[in-house]
């Protein structure tokens, strides 16, 4: 097989609060245990550059300017110094792993923060800048004609939604648990699909919902697939109530592999300590 190529940088592990969900250092365990595997090659890289100009293809200058000042964005979502920046890394492998995926090779993005909460000109549920939303509109505004984002993190990307609802040439896809944070997606609206879960739900209904996504993904026929990889559907994590195993992102990863379409993952989501194992299990389906 072609060589996995994971894209990550040791600087966005370099912010934490403490008891806060969102540990980075889980990037550091994630990074150890895809070194010691044997199963596959890895092609390790990094974050490309990224201006303001791609940025404010989601994002306002207000919300950009809003990155940098000291105060908390709300409960769940802190202040750190540098944040802007470390978000940026995050935005810079993203559209690293787009420029792979169009060249037909496996990648990962394997970075904090997460984005798919972070709307037009709000950062919000740990998420500041929204590296797929991005991603995706630099892909529609440099040739591809069809993308579609399929978003397996188990809470609905609202700000994902919101940035590329009725923007032409593309389709959100989002399975999720509902009742659930951030309380959105709970129908179909424009260009999103939105599949819903409630919490406990057992391992063959919450497939259902995610083959119904993969449905749409098929009718839609894209170019290109952005794929919002989150593993907090996992049956240990502690922010939902769902029972998905480490062989459901296996399986998820040879679904989305077998449409054979150019294709990237990001990072979203995934807060159990076995995040590696779970990230391990995927990129060998893909």
């Amino acid at each position: 097989m072609k060589d996995m190529h994971l894209i990550t940088d040791p600087r966005c592990t370099q912010y934490h609060s403490q008891g806060h969900p969102e540990r980075p250092s889980r990037i550091q365990t994630t990074v150890k245990k895809l070194k010691e595997q044997k199963e596959f090659s890895i092609s390790w890289e990094k974050p490309d550059p990224v201006s303001d100009e791609i940025l404010l293809r989601a994002h306002t200058a207000d919300h950009l300017t809003r990155l940098k000042k000291a105060e908390d964005f709300d409960g769940d979502t802190p202040f750190h110094s540098g944040i802007d920046k470390i978000a940026q890394l995050a935005v810079g492998a993203s559209l690293a792993s787009l420029r792979m995926g169009q060249d037909r090779k496996p990648v990962f993005s394997l970075m904090r923060p997460p984005g798919h909460h972070a709307t037009q000109d709000r950062a919000m549920g740990f998420c500041y800048l929204n590296s797929m939303a991005i991603t995706i509109l630099e892909a529609l505004g440099s040739g591809t004609e069809k993308a579609v984002v399929f978003d397996f993190d188990v809470h609905h990307g609202n700000g994902t939604e919101a940035i590329l609802l009725d923007k032409p040439g593309c389709m959100y896809i989002s399975i999720h648990q509902y009742p659930g944070y951030p309380g959105t997606g709970t129908r179909h609206q424009g260009n999103c699909r939105n599949f819903t879960a409630p919490p406990g739900s057992s391992r063959a209904a919450y497939r259902e919902e995610l083959k119904k996504g993969l449905e749409e993904l098929h009718k839609f026929n894209p170019d290109l697939i952005g794929v919002s990889a989150g593993f907090d559907a996992y049956t240990k994590d502690p922010l939902s109530q769902q029972q998905l195993e480490a062989e459901d992102f296996h399986w998820l990863g040879e679904q989305l592999s077998g449409f054979k379409k150019p294709m990237f993952s990001l990072l979203e989501g995934g807060y159990s300590d076995d995040l590696p194992d779970l990230i391990l299990a995927y990129l060998k389906g893909l």
